[in-house]
């Protein structure tokens, strides 16, 4: 059975000042998102589902039915601020949507295969995508799951901080630990995190998450129970986001899931200021410069 793909496209861009999903940056127009349909269909998924918000929807739909009809199956979900939140905590008052473990939720009803999870506005690399794919046709343990690991320095913007997971790797190769971290920055040849008004340094090579994940659909329903108990505790807090591994760490300290640690040497970027832009279109011209993707990608 192939894999799905699921896109988390319901961000809101708040430090990038506009809708990235969408924006293009490819020598064609293209989208960060359309180099990963364009990877994940040649390493072999079989759908794809695009997490959106309502409001983007009608211009997610127009910018990539077109290009996927015929060449891979396709849904789109949408992340509501009501969604799997209990009924008797009534009207939920936030703009900000619940973060990225409630986003995967939200497409519990598209999705009935294992599943990788990416973000909308990063760029992984056909190796992700291949070693991804490979694990969750052939791993048929459904308690297992996996993670595609990068450096740490490999993934830091110039133009600011950045949020990671930053991880912890047991001998077996599976994940020990690991915690999101909102503030990640370099400063004089020197990666922190920033907690509060406490620094913490990070060695160059530790593994991160980039939030490339391969899950087996076992984590839905758990991750539905979190998410309700998450929900009643945080419904006052507007800012309060329910992420991925906060997911995984649970099911790694109770025993009900183990996650698979791939590093991979492809190159990663990503977009999360304006000013990451030129960078990342002269890093996809030369991809495309190179041969590694053709000179228009849905020809």
């Amino acid at each position: 059975m192939k894999p799905t793909l699921l896109i988390l496209a319901a961000g809101i861009g708040s430090r990038y000042g506009g809708i990235k999903q969408l924006d293009q940056f490819g020598p064609n127009g293209e989208t960060i998102i359309d180099y990963s349909l364009y990877d994940a269909i040649r390493a072999g998924f079989g759908k794809v589902v695009f997490i959106v918000r309502q409001e983007i929807k009608e211009n997610a739909e127009a910018v990539f039915t077109p290009k996927l009809k015929g060449k891979i199956d396709f849904d789109f979900a949408i992340q509501g601020i009501q969604s799997y939140v209990p009924e008797d905590l009534g009207a939920v008052e936030r703009t900000k949507p619940w973060g990225t473990g409630h986003a995967t939720l939200c497409a519990w009803d598209k999705t009935d295969t294992p599943f990788a999870v990416i973000n909308a506005d990063d760029f992984y690399g056909r190796d992700a995508f291949e070693t991804m794919a490979n694990f969750l046709q052939n791993d048929t343990n459904d308690r297992q799951h996996a993670m595609i690991g990068y450096e740490l320095k490999r993934t830091l913007s110039e133009n600011g901080t950045v949020s990671r997971g930053v991880c912890v790797e047991r001998e077996d190769h599976n994940l020990d630990s690991v915690v999101e971290r909102t503030k990640i920055f370099e400063e004089n040849g020197v990666i922190y995190y920033e907690e509060g008004e406490t620094r913490t340094e990070l060695a160059p090579e530790t593994p991160v998450s980039m939030n490339f994940w391969g899950f087996k659909p076992s984590m839905f329903p758990i991750t539905k129970d979190l998410f309700e108990k998450y929900a009643r505790e945080n419904i006052n807090t507007p800012k309060a986001e329910f992420y991925i591994p906060t997911v995984m760490s649970h099911m790694i300290k109770s025993g009900e899931g183990d996650c698979r640690v791939f590093r991979i040497a492809s190159d990663w970027f990503g977009v999360t200021y304006p000013e990451d832009k030129p960078s990342v279109q002269a890093s996809l011209n030369a991809l495309h410069e190179a041969g590694v993707y053709p000179s228009k990608l849905w020809d």
